[in-house]
């Protein structure tokens, strides 16, 4: 696990301004560094020794050193690979699964992609066509960002590096603050600094002579398989999942694994066989804390816990830092705990497994539960419903009439994943400035109209793999890792268990029951049935109780009434908000924690 940068050489002085990019994300790659600098590119490589302790260092070069890699992530099918090209006539200088992507480009081209198997971000300079190729992985669990700035393409794993690169202009984007207001996190290929994009997820992209093209290689393709019985979908799921874990064990370092007290979690951690898992919680509360259960667990598969309750003051206290790790605002409360839990994990080790994306692939949020739910009041004639939710909407907010004015809208216009803060008026309301920001449904308009032909359900996860699972899961996982040098594996988010997920009927992944039905089947062959069949939780933090008490209420509106928020937002209605959640009102918790964590970041980044 590493981290990269890198420029189109356009300057005079790229030595130096290499040297302080890399420096930049040190904490992705703390064991080494390396650079490569010609008269077209300049490429920087900070190094987290996993695989090939000894001469895995980057950049890497091919036979006759015409092509020149750098890499962020890991190829767990590289030992299969490598075999194949060395067949082929191709000749390695190290062990590691890097140089597989070198040799790999040079027999196959961008077709290399799809033989891959693992987590990944890289570019390969071409120094013969002069030529740039890059790429990230399937799900997007690795990132890759870029930028064109005056004569220079800027390139890497964080933005804050670009930020050192003396072409780079430091804009806000106040389109992608309305959109995020929306979803909590930046859903757009445009991030929050303007004129940086995201590589999206299953992309390649070339850059030759100013000229950029990015193409999508892989994509989900959800297509269920009627045949199989619950038996043998709950057999192929506990193969092939056990596979993925053998492959993401590959190391060379010790591997331990995060556990809460979800199925997700407790799944890896007994399927992995590893000596260690990491738990974070809150208080004594066992609404926020599953240390406990973490600790019971732990015993009943024979490993050792280690475990770290988080105080307020280190949660509030460390909020800055996570947003200037996190390049980006978001105002998922667990990116905090998951900060943490990977400090404490990285003070022992230097990977762990992880959960993420088994809600998403095998249907495991309680959301995905509401078609079933409503089904009968659907049977009511649409333009009835959304009459009657139209005229709730008028009404003073209330917990029932949310749910007519959530049924009275179709599905297209409710779901736009796990989050959904603010409508467009209520974000007009609540900001000064004017944008051009889509509505939220023009954003999911283009997944939507990829799956048109399926279920509700698979609607929900389709929509959910490609902006949910991106912009906030696995961006929090990835950024929270690295900030503490630790390399994080999701071994859920496989290709060959997706192939998999993708073919299990909706009947099998979403009941009246409960979500991940066939996939906690399979979970009952490792883990006792209380877990297996345990509601899902996600990682829980008190920010609503927080934000009643004295001294948080005061700095978050202290936050609120400052300059910097005054600039943005209607001040008197940000205080509304925190004045209605600690009076009992309203629960405005994650639209208040939504703000607060923007102006945060702003502070971090504009000053």
């Amino acid at each position: 696990m590493c981290g990269i940068v890198g420029f189109t050489n356009k300057i005079q002085n790229a030595d130096e301004v290499i040297e302080n990019m890399m420096e930049a994300i040190r904490h992705r790659g703390p064991d080494s560094g390396g650079k490569h600098i010609d008269s077209g590119i300049a490429l920087g490589f900070r190094r987290l020794s996993i695989i090939d302790l000894s001469t895995g260092s980057q950049p890497l070069y091919n036979e006759d050193r015409s092509l020149v890699l750098t890499f962020n992530g890991e190829i767990y099918n590289y030992r299969s690979l490598r075999e194949e090209l060395i067949n082929a006539g191709h000749c390695f200088s190290t062990n590691t699964d890097s140089e597989v992507l070198l040799h790999g480009y040079e027999e196959w081209g961008k077709d290399m992609l799809p033989k891959l198997r693992g987590m990944f971000a890289f570019v390969i300079w071409d120094s013969n066509k002069q030529e740039l190729f890059g790429a990230r992985d399937f799900f997007g669990i690795k990132p890759l960002y870029y930028a064109k700035m005056g004569e220079s393409f800027i390139f890497g794993s964080e933005i804050k590096s670009f930020l050192l690169h003396p072409d780079f202009k430091k804009e806000l984007n106040e389109t992608a603050l309305e959109n995020y207001l929306t979803f909590q996190y930046s859903p757009c290929e445009e991030t929050f600094f303007k004129g940086v994009y995201k590589l999206l997820p299953a992309h390649w992209f070339t850059y030759c002579d100013g000229k950029l093209k990015t193409e999508r290689y892989w994509s989900v393709n959800f297509d269920a398989d009627e045949k199989p019985d619950l038996d043998e979908w709950v057999k192929r799921i506990s193969e092939t999942f056990k596979d993925s874990v053998e492959a993401h064990k590959i190391a060379d370092v010790e591997v331990g694994s995060f556990l809460s007290s979800g199925v997700d979690s407790s799944y890896v951690a007994a399927v992995a066989n590893v000596d260690k898992t990491f738990t974070v919680g809150f208080g004594e509360d066992e609404k926020y804390n599953e240390i406990g259960y973490a600790k019971e667990f732990s015993k009943y598969i024979g490993k050792e816990n280690i475990s770290k309750v988080i105080t307020p003051e280190e949660y509030w206290g460390t909020f800055p830092k996570i947003q200037y790790h996190m390049d980006e605002p978001l105002a998922d409360p667990a990116a905090v705990a998951l900060y943490f839990v990977c400090k404490l994990a990285s003070e022992r080790v230097k990977v762990v497994l992880s959960g993420e994306g088994a809600d998403e692939i095998f249907g495991g949020y309680n959301i995905y539960k509401e078609p079933d739910d409503v089904a009968i009041y659907n049977l009511i004639p649409r333009p009835i419903r959304r009459c009657i939710g139209k005229c709730a909407s008028m009404l003073p907010a209330h917990r029932g009439l949310n749910f007519l004015i959530r049924r009275g809208k179709d599905l297209e216009e409710r779901f736009i994943g796990n989050a959904y803060i603010f409508s467009e008026k209520e974000r007009k309301q609540l900001l000064k400035i004017k944008t051009d920001a889509p509505d939220a449904k023009d954003i999911t308009k283009p997944f939507y109209d990829k799956v048109a032909d399926k279920d509700a359900v698979t609607k929900m996860q389709y929509l959910d793999l490609n902006l949910w699972m991106t912009g906030d899961i696995l961006l929090k996982a990835d950024k929270m890792s690295m900030a503490n040098s630790l390399e994080l594996r999701v071994p859920f988010l496989d290709r060959y268990v997706m192939a998999l997920a993708e073919r299990i009927p909706k009947r099998y992944r979403v009941t009246k029951e409960n979500t991940k039905f066939a996939m906690r089947k399979a979970a009952l062959a490792a883990c006792p049935p209380l877990t297996a069949n345990k509601k899902k939780l996600g990682f829980p933090v008190p920010i609503r109780v927080w934000l009643k008490e004295d001294e948080y209420y005061n700095k978050v509106r202290s936050e609120f009434e400052s300059e910097r928020a005054q600039k943005f937002f209607n001040s008197d209605k940000l205080v509304e908000l925190l004045n209605q959640h600690r009076d009992g009102k309203y629960d405005n918790s994650r639209k208040i924690w939504t703000v607060y964590t923007f102006l945060i970041w702003y502070g971090v980044y504009f000053g």
